[in-house]
C-alpha cells in the first residue's frame, strides 16, 4: 500500500496536476460541459438517460465519501490516495448536471419569461468554477445539490411517467427532497466533522426553502413544462402537408440573423391567412394537448389581448418533433405572438412576429423548406 501510495505521489499526472493546481477546477468544469454537449441528445434516448443518472448518483456517492474524509473515515483504504480528487468530481457533476439542463433548456426556440429559471442554470453553471474554495462549505453543497436534484427529478419523472401535468411536477419535487434529506441526515450522522461545522436545522431549512421556491416558480408558471421544448417557430405564408411532410412557405431572414430563419416583419395581403408552424420535442409515448394562443397587441391600452386558443394533440418520439400548425385569416395589423402552451398553460416557448399590411411591399425572400 505505501509503496503504491509513493508511486503515485511521484507519478506525472500527480505532478501536472499539483503544479497547475488553480487551472484544475475550471478545467474539470469545462470537461463536465464539453461532454455533455457532444454527447447528449435527446432527454428519453437511453444513453442520456444513463449518463444523467450515472452522473446524479456519483454526485451523491461523492458528497459522502468527501464530507466523512474529513473524519479519517478513508485512512488506510483506497480512497485515500484519491482524496485530493474528490472535490474537482464533485465539481465535474455539478458541472455536467447544470450544463445538461441548460442545453435541454436552450433547445426551446423562446423561453418567455421562464428565462428567469434559464438565467439561473446559466449562473449556476458559470459560478461552479468558484466553488474551487468553497466546495467545503457544506452549506454550499448541499444547497446546490437540492437545487440540482430538483432539476434532475423534473426532467425524469415525466419521461418514465410519460405525462406533464401539476401532479406529475409536485411528485417529482417530492422524490428529489426525500432523496437529498436522506442523503443529509445519512451525511450528518456518520460525520462528527460535519456535526460540528453544521448546524442540521439551518441546512433543512435552506433545503426546503429551496424545494418551496421552485414549486413558486412553477406555480407563477416561470419553469417551463420540461420535458417539452419548442424545436421550431415559424410564421409562415403558407403550408402543405404531402406524404407525411410538412412544406412550410415563409420570408427567410436576412442572412446575418443565423439565431431564426424566418423574417419577423409579416408582410401580409388582406385576405391571406397567416399560419403558425411549431415542431414540439416530446418524449417517447407521451401525449399531451398543446395549444397556439393567439396575441395581439392593444397600442391604445398598452396590453396584450388574447385573441384566440387552437388547439391540437402532440405525440411524442419522434426526433425531430411533433409536427404542428394553425392559422388565422382575419388579422390586425400589429405586433403579435403566438404562446405554445400546455393543458395546464403553462408556457412551451413563444413565437413573436409583426403583421404589416401595405399593398406596395411584398415578401422578397420566399422559400419552402420541408419538414
Amino acid at each position: 500500500m505505501k509503496r503504491t501510495l509513493v508511486k503515485f505521489r511521484n507519478s506525472r499526472f500527480r505532478q501536472f496536476l499539483k503544479r497547475h493546481e488553480k487551472y484544475a477546477p475550471i478545467i474539470f468544469f469545462i470537461g463536465g460541459f464539453i461532454f455533455d454537449s457532444l454527447t447528449l441528445g435527446r432527454i428519453d434516448r437511453l444513453y442520456d438517460l444513463i449518463v444523467l443518472s450515472s452522473h446524479m448518483t456519483l454526485l451523491s456517492i461523492m458528497l459522502y465519501i468527501y464530507n466523512l474524509a474529513d473524519d479519517n473515515k478513508w485512512e488506510n483504504t483506497f480512497l485515500e490516495r484519491y482524496q485530493i480528487y474528490f472535490p474537482l468530481a464533485i465539481q465535474f457533476f455539478f458541472g455536467g448536471l447544470s450544463s445538461a439542463f441548460v442545453i435541454y433548456f436552450s433547445r426551446s426556440v423562446s423561453l418567455s419569461k421562464t428565462a428567469i429559471f434559464f438565467i439561473l442554470l446559466v449562473i449556476l453553471l458559470l459560478t461552479n468554477e468558484l466553488l474551487k474554495k468553497r466546495i467545503s462549505n457544506k452549506y454550499l453543497q448541499f444547497g446546490i445539490y437540492s437545487f440540482i436534484s430538483f432539476t434532475f427529478f423534473s426532467f425524469m419523472v415525466p419521461v418514465f411517467y410519460k405525462e406533464v401535468s401539476k401532479e406529475v411536477f409536485i411528485i417529482s419535487g417530492l422524490i428529489s427532497l426525500i432523496l437529498t434529506v436522506i442523503l443529509i441526515t445519512i451525511i450528518y450522522k456518520s460525520s462528527p466533522s460535519t456535526r460540528a461545522e453544521i448546524n442540521l436545522k439551518k441546512v433543512m431549512s435552506l433545503v426546503f426553502g429551496i424545494y418551496f421556491t421552485l414549486n413558486l416558480f412553477y406555480f407563477f408558471k416561470l419553469i417551463p413544462p420540461v420535458p417539452l421544448a419548442l424545436n421550431e417557430g415559424i410564421v409562415a405564408h403558407n403550408i402543405k402537408i404531402e406524404n407525411g411532410n410538412y412544406y412550410i412557405t415563409y420570408e427567410a431572414d436576412d442572412w446575418f440573423i443565423f439565431w431564426r430563419d424566418h423574417k419577423l416583419e409579416y408582410i401580409h395581403d388582406n385576405g391571406s391567412k397567416v399560419y403558425i408552424f411549431s415542431s414540439l420535442f416530446a418524449p417517447t409515448d407521451l401525449k399531451e394537448s398543446v395549444f397556439h394562443r393567439w396575441k395581439w397587441f392593444d397600442p391604445e391600452t398598452n396590453s396584450w389581448n388574447t385573441v384566440e386558443d387552437i388547439g391540437f394533440k402532440i405525440f411524442g418520439g419522434r426526433d425531430d418533433g411533433f409536427r404542428g400548425y394553425t392559422f388565422k385569416q382575419n388579422v390586425k395589423e400589429g405586433l403579435w405572438k403566438v404562446e405554445v402552451i400546455t393543458d395546464e398553460e403553462l408556457v412551451i416557448g413563444v413565437i413573436d412576429f409583426e403583421i404589416i399590411t401595405d399593398s406596395n411591399l411584398k415578401p422578397k425572400r420566399l422559400i419552402t423548406r420541408k419538414y
